[in-house]
């Protein structure tokens, strides 16, 4: 019986490894930390008015398995309850011979680790064995967790999101349908890989994957949990969450697959999965990420200093891409960098530094580089904007050396996840007549610049104010075109926008009238808002905003003219100009079967002689188009 020699000791090592994880953790973030780590389980585990997650008709309390033994959740609980203004005495942990037990409490992702910003989410996968619990009492497990979301969602910055999983759901893998927070079918092996190489416990059972390692008397998985199983083993401090022993090569295409779902709206932080779904699909003979990084730590020894999943990852990936030659190699580096938020040299070092600097001594970054990349969230809008366009292209050569390895892999990846992913991409990426393209950003804010507007050679341009023309943002001939693009990319602030004096009758205040308008009606592009099932519909047009003269003064005597700009269901949108009420006509005509229903908006200027009988006059010819008649 090889299993008792060595869980003792690898339960010890992982025990000071996960302290190590929340001690990153409370580091970078001791408020958020002190709640998600200690009163979080608490609040599960307790049931009284005066707390967050109260169900008044609860029956049978929930348990957070060890939580009574928890020193640091015990030490804090006088302060919780002088938190929640509760005077009663004693524990409010009571001992109860019946309860429902959460096997435990685990994060997934970058916190407690040199990844971790303060823009990182947490999310917390709350672990039951379903089969315990009623439909009844599942759905009070549920609305305690939400009541718990929604003090959580007032009380810190860090969004947390709860996810109630299965225990022998995760044994299997089955991690639903493709939606806004899960991978759905393109990821199933690979959100578990990664499970189990970022997690930390935050109160609860020990995976027992992660102990059950011995490699001088090898067991398979289930040789060894048989053994743990075994009454005369005596122990129940783990949970058998299920092995992980390969990932098939469909699903890292899957998962590639989503990650340029993700990359639309965060490509930086995309790129990093990117390059080590890549990896992995060049070394399908490796030892998987998870194992590798397992072995290194349950071998190490608990006196030794530990390295966290992230800069595991760092080095994996940065070195497989030297040893390779990558001609982008420099700039991947530079991506770690950023999307790390690592700041050597700076006169202020956190523990991010402290654990990062052996790795970026390895892998160089020249000082002066160092000191640009500090400074990036001052760098100028193109700088940042080049950088971002830097990462995209980055990604699809990297989807193209994916795809060609995962070549005729693809078949379990569900067809509705591949047309949602397909039809995103071509909403952030494809070039159609008359789209406004998208600004490709690689943090989510930008260094946004004062926009002047000029009219030169008979064409519009937009620039940052006081930069030369060599740094324009958009231009086109049509002017409601470059209005239509900064606002459209969220460039546009009302108070800093300029135009230079220029022969044309457009004024400074149409421009911002305009600009308001077009926000009101379609905002700004942002993929992640629109819903999913969207994606599986054909292509439709759901609003639209008819421009009318806009250029004209009130002695215009030149004939009108229009602009129609639309969103499709997809989250794209056009602009199209026509010079007579014919060809808009002809062209509304055209685009009527995919306009049903369409909502519909109107601009003309208020300085216009005849404002009212234009806007009846239009919405008049625009109902009798669309409707047929």
């Amino acid at each position: 019986m090889p299993l008792p020699k060595t869980l003792i000791q690898n339960k010890k090592v992982f025990f000071a490894y996960n302290q190590f994880r929340k001690d990153i953790f409370q580091n970078l973030a001791p408020r958020e930390s002190e709640v998600i780590l200690f009163i979080v389980p608490w609040l599960l585990s307790v049931n009284h008015p005066d707390f967050p997650g109260y169900i008044p008709d609860l029956t049978i309390p929930f348990r957070v398995f060890g939580i009574e033994q928890n020193r640091e959740i015990k030490k804090r609980e006088t302060s919780f309850k002088k938190r929640f203004k509760c005077y009663e005495q004693g524990s409010m942990i009571r001992y109860s011979t019946e309860y429902l037990e959460i096997k435990g409490i685990y994060t997934i992702g970058s916190l407690g680790t040199i990844s971790q910003t303060p823009h990182s989410d947490c999310d917390l996968w709350i672990c039951i064995d379903r089969a315990e619990y009623s439909d009844g009492q599942f759905d009070h497990l549920a609305q305690k967790v939400s009541l718990i979301k929604d003090w959580l969602d007032t009380t810190l910055k860090m969004p947390v999101y709860f996810f109630i999983s299965d225990i022998r759901d995760i044994r299997e893998c089955n991690f639903g349908n493709v939606d806004e927070e899960s991978c759905g079918t393109t990821q199933r092996s690979v959100l578990k890989e990664e499970f189990y190489r970022t997690t930390i416990v935050v109160c609860g059972k020990v995976p027992f994957w992660w102990v059950y390692f011995n490699p001088e008397e090898p067991q398979t998985y289930q040789e060894a949990l048989a053994e743990y199983l075994d009454p005369q083993f005596a122990q129940d401090d783990c949970v058998d969450l299920g092995d992980l022993e390969a990932i098939e090569k469909s699903e890292y295409f899957g998962a590639a697959l989503w990650q340029f779902n993700k990359a639309l709206t965060h490509p930086l932080k995309s790129i990093i999965k990117m390059l080590l779904l890549a990896v992995q699909l060049e070394q399908p003979r490796e030892a998987l990420f998870c194992h590798r990084f397992r072995d290194l730590i349950l071998s190490g020894g608990d006196g030794k200093a530990f390295i966290d999943p992230s800069m595991f990852t760092l080095d994996a990936v940065l070195g497989y891409f030297e040893k390779e030659g990558h001609p982008d190699f420099e700039f991947l580096k530079r991506c770690f960098y950023l999307r790390y938020q690592i700041k050597l040299m700076s006169s202020k070092l956190t523990i991010k530094e402290e654990l990062a600097a052996e790795l970026f001594r390895k892998y160089r970054i020249d000082r002066e580089e160092l000191y640009e990349l500090n400074l990036f969230e001052s760098w100028s809008f193109h700088a940042q904007q080049e950088f971002g366009t830097k990462i995209i292209s980055l990604l699809l050569e990297l989807y193209k050396d994916i795809s060609a390895i995962a070549k005729n892999v693809s078949g379990l990846v569900a067809p509705h996840d591949l047309t949602i992913i397909g039809r995103k991409l071509a909403s952030s990426l494809a070039r159609k007549e008359g789209k406004i393209l998208v600004v490709h950003k690689p943090v989510d804010s930008l260094n946004i610049p004062d926009l002047t507007f000029r009219y030169e050679a008979r064409k519009w341009r937009v620039t940052a104010a006081h930069d030369t023309d060599t740094a324009v943002i958009v231009d086109s001939a049509d002017v409601a075109f470059c209005i239509a693009y900064v606002v459209w990319n969220d460039l546009f602030q009302a108070g800093s926008v300029r135009m230079l004096p220029n022969p044309t009758p457009v004024t400074i205040q149409e421009i911002i009238n305009l600009a308001r308008t077009i926000r009101e009606v379609f905002g700004f592009y942002n993929i992640s808002a629109i819903d999913f099932q969207n994606f599986l519909q054909p292509e439709r047009i759901i609003r639209l905003l008819v421009v009318v003269d806009f250029e004209s003064n009130r002695e215009s005597k030149v004939k009108i003219n229009y602009r129609v700009i639309m969103q499709n269901n997809w989250s794209e949108l056009f602009i199209r100009y026509f010079n007579s009420t014919e060809k808009l006509a002809a062209f509304l005509k055209e685009k009527a079967r995919i306009a049903q229903g369409v909502e519909k908006h109107y601009y003309v200027q208020r300085s216009s002689l005849n404002y009212e009988k234009t806007i009846e006059r239009t919405k008049k010819m625009m109902a009798q188009i669309l409707s047929g008649t």
